[in-house]
């Protein structure tokens, strides 16, 4: 004759499954806290990027617009220098 042995978990193994899930719930909480913080301070550094990029691209608009200025003053200075000959 064979015996079956019993597989019930007693009540000692839900209570150390319990602490298990609550220390994972924990470790996960504390993650999610950190995700967060880093994704903050993501959001303030892409913020400083917008803000040096905008920067950058009104410097060189300026820089355009200075080179067209002094290429239309030397056109018309040669074109003027031309015509009073």
């Amino acid at each position: 004759m064979t015996t079956t042995q019993n597989h019930e978990p007693t009540l000692t193994d839900v209570i150390e499954k319990l602490d298990k899930l609550s220390t994972d719930v924990d470790k996960l909480s504390t993650d999610v806290d950190k995700l967060s913080t880093d994704v903050d301070k993501l959001a303030t550094e892409v913020d400083k990027f917008n803000e040096r990029f905008s920067n950058y691209q009104q410097a060189t608009q300026w820089v355009v617009q200075l080179a067209f200025t002094l290429i239309a003053s030397a056109t018309i200075t040669v074109i003027i220098t031309s015509v009073l000959k």
